[in-house]
């Protein structure tokens, strides 16, 4: 059985900082295209960045150059860093794992406000 696992969100101010976390169970990073997503209330889910098995990273263009997704295969743990935190950040944030199956966990949440 498969689990992904978020952490690490929390309430920061604009200008802060937070590294979510998301500890996989069941399957191994490594051999899963993984992603986080994150969802505003009233919006669609949308994407925030990947990072494939060979490791390549994209990003969706609003938060290129201020957030890093990484992965640690010996923790089967992916991180996003995300640095230079916008209101417009805030949102219950998702762990994506794909290979055959898609896999989601149940989220944490980001809230950025002063």
């Amino acid at each position: 059985q498969v689990q992904l696992v978020e952490s690490g969100g929390a309430l920061v101010q604009p200008g802060g900082s937070l590294r979510l976390s998301c500890a996989a169970s069941g399957t191994t990073v490594s051999r899963n295209r993984m992603a986080w997503y994150r969802q505003s209330p009233g919006k669609q889910r949308e994407f925030v960045a990947q990072i494939t098995r060979g490791g390549s990273t994209t990003y969706a263009d609003a938060v290129k150059g201020r957030f890093t997704i990484s992965r640690d295969n010996a923790k089967n743990t992916v991180y996003l860093q995300m640095n230079t935190l916008k209101p417009e950040d805030t949102a219950i944030y998702y762990c994506n794992a794909l290979s055959t199956t898609s896999y989601w966990g149940q989220g944490t949440q980001v809230t950025v406000s002063s």
